[in-house]
């Protein structure tokens, strides 16, 4: 496979400049893309140099390169694994055929709609934090919210390459809908529900790229997996830079945590908001709305199409090797369903429990994000533990939705939700006193005080290293 060609408009690693067909379309969009970016994407800091992080090849051992650069001018581009052309079909009714160079013809429109789904999460996650550098807790920090929207950015283009080389018109015309649709927006908003919600202060940028960033590494993993051989490829090379959002948000919250904890060791007793920190009990709150909110994004517990996909090949169950069989067809997956107002066990089929099998991955790995930050506390010698509420807490989206449960997953009815939901979510007041906190703290090497400062920079640089040279 070619390295990465940067003497091409858009760099890649596909010999785009062989098909003119597709070099010249992907071309015309291009500067539709830089103008979604220059009016939607971070504001004001187009002219700013920015110490980031740029692909120089896709080989797992020194893939990346770093060095100043202004956003607008990042150059993004395609890159895929490299091909193995003894691949075959690692699932579903296909299971043993070669993996598929070109879409299906009778899967075209099932694979489209994922491709599409997928691709709309990357520019609404730009969209959603595009004001967080205005209020930035220190130049690291910035310098990784840029990072992170750039390689979003990034993701946008490899699904773009995708829907655009093999799907024609249609996938031009999908390409150009995903720089129209617009986060937020109550006439033409994002396709999943929580690329819809506000992120205008960093606790909550730190969750989302925490909770929702490790949904995308399980989404990733699954498409991963796909029959569908040029997905598969692009997707085993996004989840090398979706470990970098995950850990921006692990370690953001984190940061978060043990300087709230030191000030409680400073003053105990105290409400730690008296001295600009956050409660504890607040940072629970938020994660309890991001985590529910990102749980919602793998769909109904019981779904035909999660077993359409799974029978064609197309989308699979993370990490698909360490099962036993492939196909499917036999075993059920004990779900606790909720019909008629009551929860009900119910065995289901498991192709049609393929979202709540990567659901339940997801769950357990964001559980050892809650065991990192309780070892935070536990370091301080502060006795509060965090804690995930219970898959059917806050669900818009499957069974669940059609009830109230509490923090434990137990139905509760409209006037029980409503006198504790304060307690379980955040409240006007949380969020308020959350934005109150929101200012920039940019000077060279300096931290805000309701953040500790990282225990080391980026690429092995000092903490205090110039990573966004405002002043430039």
């Amino acid at each position: 496979m070619p390295g990465i060609d940067y003497s091409q408009k858009i760099p890649n690693n596909v010999d785009l400049s062989s098909d003119k067909r597709l070099q010249r379309a992907l071309e015309e969009w291009q500067p539709n893309y830089l103008e979604w970016w220059k009016s939607v994407g971070p504001t004001d800091f187009n002219s700013t140099e920015i110490y980031l992080r740029t692909a120089i090849s896709v080989d797992s051992d020194g893939w990346a390169h770093f060095g100043y650069v202004k956003m607008p001018d990042y150059r993004w581009g395609i890159f895929l694994e490299p091909r193995d052309a003894s691949r075959v079909v690692p699932f579903g009714d296909h299971l043993g055929e070669p993996a598929w160079q070109q879409v299906p013809g009778e899967y075209r429109n099932w694979l489209r709609r994922l491709i599409v789904t997928q691709a709309d999460t990357e520019p609404a996650s730009v969209e959603q934090q595009r004001l967080l550098g205005h209020t930035a807790p220190s130049l690291y920090d910035m310098r990784n919210l840029f990072q992170v929207n750039v390689e979003e950015g990034r993701h946008l283009w490899a699904m773009v390459y995708i829907l655009q080389s093999y799907f024609g018109r249609d996938g031009r015309e999908e390409a150009e809908e995903l720089l129209q649709r617009r986060s937020g927006n109550p006439d033409h908003p994002r396709i999943l529900g929580t690329f819809n919600e506000p992120c205008t202060d960093w606790l909550s940028f730190f969750c989302f790229t925490m909770f929702t960033d490790r949904d995308g590494k399980f989404q990733l993993l699954a498409l991963a997996e796909s029959g569908f051989d040029p997905l598969a490829r692009t997707c085993r090379f996004m989840l090398t830079e979706e470990a970098h959002h995950m850990f921006v948000g692990q370690t953001g919250v984190g940061r978060v945590i043990e300087r709230t904890c030191s000030v409680m060791k400073q003053h105990p007793g105290k409400d730690p908001a008296q001295y600009g920190a956050f409660p504890l009990e607040l940072i629970q709150r938020y994660i309890n709305f991001w985590y529910s909110s990102s749980t919602d994004l793998y769909g109904s517990e019981v779904s035909s199409n999660s077993a359409n996909f799974f029978a064609a090949g197309l989308k699979g169950r993370a990490y698909e090797d360490r099962y036993d069989e492939h196909k499917a067809l036999e075993g059920a997956l004990k779900i606790e369903r909720f019909l008629e107002g009551k929860l009900v066990s119910e065995e289901v089929a498991m192709r049609n429990a393929m979202n709540e099998v990567l659901r339940g991955e997801y769950l357990t790995d964001c559980q050892k994000g809650i065991d990192y930050w309780n070892r935070v506390c536990e370091k301080q010698g502060i006795e509060f533990r965090f804690k995930l509420p219970h898959r059917r807490f806050h669900r818009k989206i499957g069974d669940y939705a059609a009830g109230k449960f509490d923090y434990e997953g137990q139905p509760i009815s409209e006037a029980q939700w409503n006198a504790k939901v304060g307690e379980w979510l955040p409240t006007e007041k949380d969020r308020a006193f959350v934005q109150s906190l929101m200012k920039p703290c940019l000077e060279r090497g300096k931290t805000a005080s309701w953040i500790a400062p990282p225990p080391k920079g980026v690429n092995n640089l000092a903490v205090d290293y110039e990573y966004v040279k405002l002043g430039a």
